[in-house]
């Protein structure tokens, strides 16, 4: 019962349930109709002008910061599970956020190794469950491990995903996919495994923090407006890959197209427009807010422009409504038009925030000033 722990196996799930249109046709109309309405209640991001701070910190990019949209359009899907990704990511909505600077990448396993070096940290994925905490669960399945990408051989329905995630003993940061692995020859790779108070408290470590939603939405942009990816409008530009993300039958094989089959090295595609990678696939990235479909309603409802939002007070999930989530952004290299379209920029991610799987991760920023802005709640 390697799926004793399946309220945090549950937590990875991204999910999409939606009528499917009769015909390809009447989608690609729909979507036409719809991006032309969503472009409009794009207006222009108007980033501040200040002089560059002079010293800028290693690996890391300086994002102006300023008034933008944030929100998404509909993902270019044909699928009932991908073609919803932007729902919980309305209505389009003006926001600010001071200047920052943020990691070029994703952190890196030789990065997260040197922070364990350096405290000794365990991770979660590290610890054996408390029997506390998982009610009824049997002593032999309070195991240390984690969430794993374990594809079926064959095709199958994509509306229950534990068909294709399986809680492994001892995988961890150290063994993306289970105790068999390990990490030689991936220094240069995100670190995955990591849940939410790991990133955090490398983050401390460093002398960051993690990223807003906002924020972490207007680096993504990277200076544009109202575009379905980091890059501009076309997936594939010029035939060009722009990002790790899902080829193939999902999710039964990944073909490898792009070059990769899994997760990729750091800052194998072309930067955005702010100098930074892997904003859209590879690997999901952690973010400070506490989760709400709602929020961006709320938002909206307020009127005006939102100064450097942080999220809401509190985390609430319809579909897990005990779970303590946080956002996530930028999709992995599970995403594609099949079933996860969440590589397009505005959508968003979820996850419980114990929960580690091997496509997430996370990078970190830094305030051009003390302030914090409540982002370590």
């Amino acid at each position: 019962m390697l799926l004793a722990l399946a309220g945090v196996v549950a937590a990875v799930a991204v999910v999409f349930r939606a009528s499917l249109p009769s015909s390809a046709s009447s989608v690609e109309a729909s979507q036409l109709v719809t991006q032309a309405a969503e472009f409009a209640a794009f207006a222009p991001t108007i980033p501040n002008t200040d002089a560059i701070p002079a010293r800028s910190p290693d690996g890391m990019a300086w994002i102006s910061g300023g008034e933008f949209s944030m929100g998404a359009m509909d993902p270019p899907a044909t699928d009932q599970h991908a073609m919803h990704g932007a729902d919980d990511a309305r209505p389009i909505h003006r926001v600010y956020v001071d200047g920052f600077w943020m990691d070029k990448t994703d952190v890196t396993n030789e990065e997260f190794a040197r922070f364990v070096k350096a405290t000794g940290y365990v991770t979660i994925a590290e610890r054996k469950p408390a029997a506390e905490d998982f009610p009824g669960a049997p002593p032999e399945n309070l195991v240390a491990g984690s969430v794993v990408f374990s594809p079926p051989d064959h095709a199958v329905p994509l509306n229950n995903h534990f068909q294709w995630w399986s809680y492994v003993k001892g995988a961890n940061w150290r063994h993306p996919e289970g105790p068999e692995g390990d990490l030689e020859g991936r220094e240069k790779y995100p670190v995955v495994q990591v849940a939410y108070p790991d990133a955090q408290a490398y983050a401390k470590w460093a002398g960051k923090r993690l990223p807003t939603e906002a924020e972490w939405e207007f680096a993504a942009r990277g200076g544009l407006a109202g575009k379905l990816f980091p890059w501009g409008d076309q997936f594939q530009p010029s035939g060009k890959w722009m990002a790790n993300t899902f080829q193939g039958e999902f999710p039964i094989r990944d073909t490898a197209d792009d070059g990769h089959a899994g997760v990729a090295a750091a800052a194998q595609y072309p930067a955005n427009g702010y100098g930074l990678y892997d904003m859209a696939g590879n690997v999901w990235q952690w973010t400070s807010d506490w989760y709400r479909p709602d929020y961006y309603q709320q938002l909206a409802t307020a009127g005006g422009v939102a100064r450097n939002p942080y999220g809401p007070d509190t985390p609430y999930d319809p579909s897990e409504p005990n779970e303590q989530k946080k956002v996530h952004r930028g999709g992995s290299f599970l995403c594609s038009d099949q079933y996860c379209s969440r590589y397009v920029v505005g959508t968003r991610g979820k996850g419980e925030i114990s929960t580690a799987t091997n496509h997430l991760g996370f990078r970190c920023v830094r305030s051009a000033t003390v302030a914090n802005l409540a982002a370590s709640k």
